[in-house]
């Protein structure tokens, strides 16, 4: 048996914590230690940050440099505010601690570029949460790796998650990006382009192996009244132009939870000199049909009314979606990933200075958006 590494987790309950701890902790190699914040968060987030403990059976330390001086932690998992998550990546780092981070990396450029300089200088793995694990992509990197599509013309991505109750913006206020954006985190809404056009970005530049040179953008809101009400994004379509004339397109939102039999729509159309092949997230499945009570979503609950947390989502007391069931795939989780990395001391295929690149896309994307110009980056 090896090394074990311990795993803080910086933020609580209501953010992908709820998954990413899950996860370090069913690898035998890594064990969750504590759970810990800056000090001085709002109160909701302590409070939160205090349940995910309590559920962990863990202990909770309310001063995220003191927990950093723990001998027992050698990563860091890192799922605090946008805005916060630079600077705290950053000092998780020079900790000495390998830092995996929530997506998107940060909320800008520049700040994305300090913190890439700051991890080199640690001398620490990073690695930024991706789709890259999952079955589809797997499959998709096979695909593109055999060399049976010839050489890749172009790619299209569909990444819509079904969450929300749907039909409540009003269609008559179309809206204007901005740009820079100006805020990022809300109780209720997120900017879609930035949580959800991140992963087929990166997945495009996963696999073509290729920088994005020019990028087109368009936003817009025609779901949901909480993304209309906090001025953001929930439905946006992107295109790229990528090195050597490859282009690249994607849709990215949230659809709301009547408009999809699972959890929404996932998956990338490639296009290739040979041939064609779309690799869809929801194959392979089977389908079920029972008695059971019909599917329901349950209230909004008062900390989480889109739905956007596990947690939250039980406690409503809705009833899960069952009738498609996909066949789980071998590929091993992400966060495994990363303990592979650790372990064998090589770079992860989204590591921060990847990260990075993926954001260059997503603020181009945002001044495209408000300009109505193709942007280059």
């Amino acid at each position: 048996m090896g090394k074990t590494y311990g795993v803080l987790l910086v933020a609580g309950d209501l953010t992908h914590q709820e998954n990413y701890g899950a996860a370090f902790g069913r690898d035998p190699r890594s064990r969750v230690v504590a759970v810990t914040d800056e000090p001085g968060v709002p109160e909701r987030r302590d409070r939160l940050n205090r349940r995910l403990a309590k559920r962990f059976g863990i202990p909770f330390i309310p001063d995220l440099s003191e927990a950093l001086k723990r001998s027992d932690v050698h990563v860091a998992s890192i799922c605090v505010e946008f805005e916060r998550r630079a600077q705290v990546t950053a000092q998780c780092a020079r900790a000495g601690k390998h830092v995996y981070v929530d997506k998107p990396l940060t909320v800008s450029n520049r700040e994305a570029a300090s913190l890439v300089s700051e991890v080199r200088r640690a001398g620490v793995r990073s690695q930024m949460f991706s789709m890259f694990r999952t079955p589809w992509a797997q499959r998709a990197r096979r695909l593109t790796d055999s060399g049976d599509l010839g050489s890749l013309v172009s790619m299209h991505s569909d990444l819509l998650f079904s969450k929300g109750h749907t039909g409540t913006a009003d269609l008559n206020r179309p809206r204007q990006e901005h740009f820079p954006p100006r805020r990022f985190t809300y109780i209720d809404s997120k900017r879609e382009l930035f949580t959800m056009g991140v992963y087929s970005i990166g997945i495009m530049r996963w696999l073509s192996g290729r920088a994005v040179k020019r990028v087109y953008a368009r936003t817009a809101n025609y779901f949901f009244r909480e993304h209309q009400k906090n001025d953001v994004e929930d439905f946006a379509a992107l295109t790229m132009e990528f090195e050597g004339g490859l282009v690249g397109t994607l849709s990215g939102g949230r659809i709301g939870w009547l408009s999809h039999l699972a959890g929404g729509i996932s998956g990338i159309f490639l296009a290739g000199t040979r041939g064609c092949r779309f690799v869809d997230g929801a194959r392979p499945r089977f389908e079920v049909a029972c008695d059971a009570p019909a599917w329901r979503p349950g209230p909004p609950h008062p900390d989480d009314p889109m739905g956007f947390w596990r947690s939250s989502t039980r406690e409503a007391g809705g009833v899960h979606k069952f009738n498609w069931r996909t066949v789980p795939g071998a590929a091993r989780s992400d966060e495994s990933y990363f303990i592979d990395c650790i372990e064998q001391n090589r770079e992860s295929d989204m590591s921060v200075a990847e990260a990075a690149e993926v954001l260059k896309v997503l603020m181009a994307g945002y001044e495209s958006a408000a300009t109505g110009k193709v942007v280059s980056i």
